[in-house]
């Protein structure tokens, strides 16, 4: 299987949406389709906002990686959250995802990242143990929303 990495392009947005449609029903999330193309639009048009790669196997994508810049006073300035990841169950446990977090990180870092951040669901042990290989720690703190309306 040869499988690309690459640089997302706003031609890429169908695609990219149908995956995160798989993504949120794997991980029970709620789906709202204009919700995530507008996001990922915005995301995709705008540097300065973050990155996101897709995964080719040939011409179909089967998954991605979004990258969320942000700014962080106790990491000295910019930081970045690994806002979504997902690969099919088909295309998991083969260095796939040490090469899209490793690719993220060498962006990261020319962009003047200074930390990257994410999160997992409770209880995803493999996703745990992908990012754990691949420096990412757990700190003595929680992950807390506050949604400012849907508009």
């Amino acid at each position: 299987m040869s499988v690309r990495l690459e640089a997302a392009v706003v031609d890429d947005l169908e695609s990219l949406v149908g995956l995160v449609r798989e993504y949120y029903q794997y991980d029970g999330h709620r789906f709202v389709e204009s919700k995530a193309c507008d996001a990922l639009a915005g995301l995709l048009r705008d540097g300065e906002l973050g990155r996101v790669w897709v995964f080719r196997d040939g011409s179909q994508a089967v998954g991605y990686l979004a990258l969320a810049f942000g700014y962080s006073i106790e990491y000295g300035g910019r930081d970045a959250f690994v806002d979504e990841f997902f690969l099919r169950e088909a295309y998991r446990g083969q260095g796939l995802g040490t090469r899209a977090l490793e690719t993220a990180a060498v962006e990261a870092r020319k962009a003047g990242v200074r930390a990257i951040h994410l999160e997992a669901v409770r209880g995803n042990e493999r996703a745990l143990a992908l990012y754990r290989r691949n420096g990412f720690v757990e700190h003595e703190r929680y992950l807390l929303t506050r949604l400012l309306g849907e508009g």
